[in-house]
């Protein structure tokens, strides 16, 4: 099913819709402020095993991130946050930033590293963190598998390679082709993982 929301100020019903979809333990493709994704409830263990068959990982390996409506929500999967540590995020988030942070107990366990930590992103985007909001906790964030992000910038595109393998297609406009900047935080001190959109200026 590709559903059309609007970019801007997504339609209450249509992102039930999506919410009720995901509830449910389906799979979706949807828009953040870098590219479309793969997304679903991370408390559905069956569907994030999906999105990693889709993507052709191991669930242990796949280091998986999940978006949060807001940084309060972000403070409810990652351990205590030291001040300065809660400070950086407030500056860059919401943005087109990836944040690899000590896990707490709330994180399922099959989205945790072996390091005990998780990547967590608040999105610069209405339509994903109105999804996230609506749901109630957070949704899986994970890359469209293949070596070409080109491809996955087109809704429609990406709902013609991936419709048969998936409950749902957001389209929320044209996506972008470079990922989020990636951050480990797990140390005092920030080490850039990956440079992606987002400027990281240590």
């Amino acid at each position: 099913m590709l559903i059309h929301i609007h970019p801007q100020n997504p339609q209450p019903r249509l992102i039930r819709q999506v919410a009720d979809v995901l509830r449910k333990g389906g799979v979706i493709i949807y828009p953040t402020d870098t590219i479309y994704g793969l997304g679903c409830d991370i408390q559905h263990q069956k569907a994030v095993e999906q999105i990693c068959r889709i993507k052709g990982v191991d669930p242990q390996k796949a280091q998986l991130s999940f978006v949060c409506h807001d940084l309060s929500q972000l403070s409810e999967y990652a351990k205590q946050l030291a001040t300065p540590v809660y400070r950086t995020l407030k500056q860059y988030l919401p943005g087109p930033y990836t944040f690899i942070l000590g896990a707490s107990k709330n994180v399922p366990r099959l989205l945790k590293t072996k390091k005990d930590t998780v990547g967590i992103r608040v999105p610069d985007n209405a339509i994903a963190r109105c999804i996230v909001e609506e749901l109630g906790n957070p949704i899986l964030s994970a890359s469209l598998p293949g070596e070409f992000v080109e491809e996955y910038t087109d809704p429609e595109t990406i709902h013609d390679r991936f419709h048969k393998l998936v409950d749902m297609v957001i389209d929320g406009g044209n996506g972008g082709t470079v990922p989020s900047t990636i951050i480990d935080f797990t140390d005092d001190e920030p080490v850039l993982v990956r440079q992606g959109l987002g400027e990281w200026d240590q």
